[in-house]
């Protein structure tokens, strides 16, 4: 399993086109892939689970993955989420 904490530097919760579009990259993967934020843990392959998330820029989230394809995983949501 891998996991990476980062910072919010896009805004994804202004409507549900940018959290649709971390569904879609998260779906591409095998890897089991889940962000964690606070107490709160969620699939990120799932539109209703993300949709609870409420990202806000600025806030400090852990993206876990388990499998095969988890470190490019990590990287395409991070680039999603970041200006990596």
């Amino acid at each position: 399993m891998t996991e990476k904490t980062l910072t919010i530097e896009a805004r994804v919760n202004v409507d549900v086109s940018p959290l649709a579009m971390l569904v879609q990259v998260a779906s591409q993967y095998e890897s089991s892939i889940h962000f964690r934020h606070g107490s709160k843990r969620v699939n990120a392959k799932s539109i209703m689970g993300m949709m609870t998330m409420n990202f806000d820029e600025g806030e400090v989230i852990t993206i876990e993955a388990d499998g095969k394809d988890e470190a490019q995983a990590i990287a395409a949501l991070t680039a999603q989420l970041t200006n990596e």
